[in-house]
Formats: structure tokens, C-alpha cells, sequence
């Protein structure tokens, strides 16, 4: 079985992670996904054999709508996180990144063209994944820089879009290798 197919098992298999993108899949959002830690958690636990259970801080989920507005998004926030319990939401529209990216991270963002465009600029290439819950229960992958660093356990910056010092803090600051002591920093 290639990265791929394990991976749509997997998810397959999770009944919570299922669960989100079926509630995803229900705001009828373009071109979205929800992606990062809530999925390359998911297999990083399984790897280490820890059991399924959500352990992610929040629910990333993209989308691409040029003609929504930064209101709308933060609209949408916090209809998903409304009586909710568990994760937090964070629903990040990539047509309006460009507008906010700058101040955050202290440099420019050209406008994104797509949410796999967004993806791609994850910090770290096992966190550039996505998954989107198509009609028929079929799922659809973002994986810009492939899957081989997220089942290999290779934690590896991503230089596309985020500055190594943001890698580097994430890095000391989510702790990945206490939490799975397999992973490998590539240099």
C-alpha cells in the first residue's frame, strides 16, 4: 500500500477525524480542507502506536473564496466554534492570507491562487497535508510536498513561504519529538 492509500485508511478509520470533515464537508466551502496537525498528528500517533484519539490543538481548515472578506471568515469561526467542545476550529480563508501574512510573519505573501497553494506553504513539509470528504465519501489529498516526510517521521522546514525562525520556534515550542520521540529533525 503506497503513503497515499495509507493515509485515506487511516483517516478512514478515525471516527472523530471523520466526523470533522463531514462537518466540514456540510458548509459546502470551495476548494477546502482540513489539514496539518489534525492530520499529521493522526499518523504520527499511529506510528507510534498510541491510541486514536483527537490530539490536536485545533481543527485547521482551509478554503479558498476570493470573494468572501476577512468579516465572513471570522464569521465563520465562530459558527463552527459555537457550543462546540474539543478543538478549537480555525477556519483560514487562502484568498485573504496575503492581507494579514505580513504583519504576522514580518514578510510579503503574494496572493494564494488555490487552498493547496496555501498548503504548500505549511511550516513543515509533514504538516503541508490536507484532506477534503467528497459527496460520495471519496477522499481527496494536498500533499504539495509529498507524504514521505510525514511517514518517514521527518520533521523538515518547509522553505516555501515561512521564515526558518518560525520552523525553529515551532520546533521548541510544540515539542514534537517529547511527544514522538521516532521523529527525525532534518537539518
Amino acid at each position: 500500500m503506497n503513503h497515499a492509500d495509507t493515509l485515506r485508511s487511516l483517516v478512514h478509520q478515525t471516527p472523530w477525524l471523520m466526523d470533522w470533515l463531514r462537518q466540514a464537508r456540510a458548509l459546502a466551502l470551495p476548494d477546502w480542507y482540513i489539514g496539518a496537525g489534525a492530520i499529521r498528528n493522526r499518523v504520527w500517533d499511529h506510528l507510534h502506536g498510541y491510541p486514536a484519539q483527537p490530539s490536536c490543538d485545533d481543527i485547521d481548515l482551509v478554503y479558498y473564496q476570493p470573494e468572501a472578506t476577512l468579516a465572513d471568515e471570522a464569521a465563520l469561526q465562530t459558527r463552527l466554534n459555537a457550543g462546540h467542545t474539543g478543538p478549537h476550529w480555525e477556519a483560514v480563508n487562502q484568498a485573504l492570507v496575503h492581507q494579514w501574512y505580513p504583519a504576522r510573519f514580518g514578510q510579503p505573501c503574494p496572493p494564494l491562487t488555490s487552498a493547496q497553494d496555501g498548503i504548500a506553504g505549511w511550516p513543515e513539509t509533514a504538516t503541508a497535508i490536507g484532506v477534503r470528504l467528497e459527496a460520495d465519501d471519496r477522499l481527496t489529498l494536498a500533499a504539495p510536498c509529498g507524504l514521505d516526510d510525514l511517514f518517514h517521521l521527518t520533521l523538515r522546514w518547509n522553505p516555501h513561504r515561512v521564515p526558518r525562525a518560525t520552523f525553529l520556534q515551532r520546533l521548541e515550542g510544540k515539542r514534537f519529538q517529547q511527544r514522538w520521540p521516532k521523529l527525525q529533525v532534518a537539518e
